[in-house]
């Protein structure tokens, strides 16, 4: 697996890069982390992402960012994850992104969720930010479905 310094500097410009993005909500999806996607899991997955509550969601996404699945996301995994998301948005988002701009980010994301100030954030804390934050509630909004 690239670092995230290597994927800053061999994606081309402007150009979206779906797979690191791809590989992790697969590896969320896996529940039994077995390598492959059960349709059982798949439907899971799309079912907390389109009709769970704001709570359902926020677990789903807290297991997306916890990728060692070890209970608590460190400064690492998040920043795994922040650069997967501008790779995956290309040029939308920012066209010639810095590896610093995805660290400030990421250390301002750390400075309003670790409440303990240890280092890691975990669920209780993700959720506590993330619950009472109107801008990440209304984000979450997106995956609502109708059908």
């Amino acid at each position: 697996m690239q670092t995230t310094a290597q994927r800053f500097h061999s994606r081309e410009p402007g150009a979206a890069n779906t797979a690191q993005y791809a590989h992790l909500v697969f590896n969320t999806l896996d529940q039994d982390r077995s390598g492959l996607l059960s349709f059982e899991e798949f439907v899971t997955g799309l079912s907390i992402l389109s009709r769970g509550s704001l709570e359902e969601k926020l677990r789903w996404t807290f297991s997306l960012y916890d990728i060692n699945g070890d209970g608590c996301i460190t400064k690492e995994e998040m920043t795994e994850i922040v650069t997967a998301i501008y790779d995956l948005m290309g040029k939308i988002v920012e066209p010639l992104l810095e590896e610093d701009v995805v660290l400030q980010k990421v250390e301002r994301l750390f400075q309003k969720m670790d409440l303990n100030r240890d280092g890691v954030v975990t669920l209780d804390e993700f959720l506590d930010c993330c619950l009472h934050d109107d801008g990440i509630s209304r984000s979450m909004g997106v995956f609502d479905s109708n059908f």
